[in-house]
């Protein structure tokens, strides 16, 4: 039997929930726990890409190509010292709008992925911070959807957009997509909203929202200007502490549903 990758998107179309953050933290915590892990960078500011240490600035193949079907996914592939990495640069915003008019635009990402999924066994995509063609591009190749958000004012009336694209996608060209989880981030325990809004999530999403909540660090802010993750930059952190911890708990899970 052929092996399969657990294939998850990290999406969620509001900015600065900590989608990056939790993509690459998350992809280097499993890779901890010795999988063999490959991070797909699909927004154009390219941020995951710096935050493995690669600059964007340089890249000669990246996922703009990988979509154009310009190169294999193997030519796109940058090899690091923990995982793996598909980068992201500007250039994207032009495969974006290249993509649309192309036939059946929505199945490159996952087309390109079939070639290299031997290779790994958990594929993350980071999402850009909009539901463009590049997240349907990833909800199309995704077996799951994780979910980081923040516990504000917000947080929930910003989650209909994306969980109604999710199942635009199921109906239409993806029906076996779930939901991963729901990711609590910079929670600040000392905040009565925060408390509020997290119940509120764990009331509506139940047994679907993590157990582990990422607080707010400022360890994980800083690590990205190093070019490496918060578990390489400060394991001890509390926010290192928590994406380990949700590495292991997105194992657990795994192995619960197989």
């Amino acid at each position: 039997m052929r092996h399969q990758p657990k294939i998850i998107a990290v999406a969620n179309q509001k900015g600065g929930v900590g989608k990056t953050t939790t993509a690459v933290n998350t992809a280097v915590g499993l890779a901890h726990l010795k999988h063999r892990v490959l991070l797909v960078d699909l927004d154009p500011q390219g941020n995951a890409t710096m935050a493995c240490g690669v600059d964007s600035r340089a890249l000669e193949v990246s996922a703009c190509e990988l979509l154009l079907l310009e190169c294999d996914a193997n030519e796109a592939i940058i090899k690091t010292d923990i995982v793996d990495v598909i980068g992201a640069n500007t250039d994207l915003t032009a495969a974006e709008l290249q993509l649309m008019d192309s036939d059946n635009p929505q199945h490159a990402l996952k087309d390109q992925l079939a070639q290299v999924a031997d290779n790994y066994d958990y594929i993350l995509i980071d999402c850009p911070p909009s539901l463009s063609i590049l997240t349907i591009n990833a909800l199309t190749a995704a077996d799951s959807v994780l979910i980081p958000m923040q516990c504000e004012y917000y947080a929930l009336e910003g989650l209909t957009s994306l969980l109604d694209t999710i199942k635009r996608v199921q109906q239409s060209v993806n029906p076996d997509l779930q939901i991963e989880g729901l990711l609590r981030t910079m929670f600040d325990g000392r905040n009565n909203l925060a408390n509020d809004v997290a119940a509120q999530i764990s009331e509506h999403f139940g047994d679907k929202v993590f157990t582990t909540v990422v607080p707010r660090n400022v360890k994980v802010a800083e690590a990205p200007s190093f070019g490496v993750s918060a578990i390489e930059y400060d394991h001890l952190s509390r926010g290192a502490v928590a994406y380990k911890g949700l590495a292991s708990e997105i194992i657990r899970r795994n192995h619960g549903r197989t």
